[in-house]
């Protein structure tokens, strides 16, 4: 199936020797399309840092690129490595991404050509894998969904397609989905700037709604499916996503309806037993009190910003990869998965 993305997050501009990478600033969005420029793994590493490109694949990509860009500097190539490394914690994507590199490192040093190669196979790679599950997952759909999302998992998250906005796509491309309702997703509101923005380039039919109402949604019949993505799965199923996905797999639970994670077989982590040993990222205090730069809260106002929250595995209908969907007993269907990566 030949498949044409709308946008993508993440271009190399140039040759390997003298490219650079540019990041669709996605906290501008969808107010104005600004890309920025990166020549060094650390500048690339603060874009990361500073949410420029968000969504753990996206994450992977930019990073990966980021290190041909550190094997052209004149500083340390593994200093590179490491600032990229320390850029966000919880995405598994970016460190698998960079482990992939290292591996080149390993066997070529800093070859520029060579890694540029491996960054732009990582990229197609990801794309490849959202495709299929895009095709997986629309499988496992009922037939006149609506189907309820949060955050942004779409082009803007990954290297095109998407993964939980693939698995959407692909329903709508069989003519099968009735609609979409995005949740805004608090405090940096990718469900309503990206989300939104996206469903709305590609002509599918969708509402925005605010991150409180899918309790009252499911309960009136309106919702038939959930489909989330993830940063990290562990072994056990258990899938940290942006912070609210956890209320909306109990919400489907109390209301009998399909709860799906959808994410590249690079974001499930073997390593890690179950949930509680996800890091979480906590971010600032000030993305809560402040949208767009305005202040919402009384000056001096506490608030806290866990970036996100974890789904037990027992919440969890199936978990959509490019290889299959796994579905319970977690532990011997992820395992069975990964090793296909």
């Amino acid at each position: 199936m030949t498949v044409v993305t709308s946008v993508t997050p993440i271009r190399w501009v140039g040759d390997a020797t003298s490219g650079v990478v540019e990041l669709l600033d996605q906290r501008r969005l969808p107010a104005e399309e600004v890309w920025i420029r990166y020549d060094t793994a650390e500048g690339v590493a603060r874009g990361i840092r500073e949410m420029v490109v968000r969504g753990a694949p996206a994450i992977g990509v930019t990073a990966a690129f980021g290190v041909v860009l550190a094997a052209r500097g004149g500083a340390s190539l593994e200093d590179g490595v490491a600032a990229l490394a320390a850029s966000r914690p919880t995405a598994v994507n970016l460190f698998w991404a960079l482990e992939r590199m290292r591996a080149v490192i390993a066997e070529r040093g800093a070859d520029v050509e060579a890694l540029w190669a491996e960054a732009e196979r990582i990229r197609t790679d990801d794309l490849a894998a959202n495709v299929a599950m895009g095709e997986f997952g629309a499988a496992a759909m009922p037939d006149d969904a609506r189907i309820l999302t949060i955050c942004n998992t779409g082009s803007l998250a990954t290297a095109g397609y998407g993964t939980a906005l693939g698995v959407i796509r692909s329903v709508h491309r069989q003519g099968r989905l009735r609609g979409v309702m995005a949740c805004e997703t608090r405090p940096y509101l990718q469900g309503a700037r990206l989300t939104m923005w996206e469903l709305m380039r590609d002509g599918i039919a969708a509402e925005l709604v605010t991150d409180g109402m899918p309790g009252h949604l499911m309960s009136r019949g309106e919702v038939d499916a959930v489909i989330v993505g993830a940063d990290r799965i562990a072994a056990n199923g258990d899938a940290a996503n942006k912070i609210g996905t956890y209320q909306l797999a109990v919400l489907a639970r109390f209301h009998n309806l399909p709860f799906y994670v959808a994410a590249p077989t690079s974001t499930i982590d073997l390593e890690t037993a179950d949930g509680s040993g996800i890091p979480i990222e906590q971010r600032s205090a000030d993305e809560v009190v402040r949208i767009g730069g305005v202040t919402i809260a009384p000056v001096g106002a506490k608030a806290r910003h866990p970036a996100f929250d974890v789904t037990p595995a027992e919440l969890v209908t199936g978990i959509v990869t490019e290889a299959g969907v796994a579905r319970a007993p977690f532990g011997a269907s992820l395992a069975a998965l990964e090793k296909m990566r």
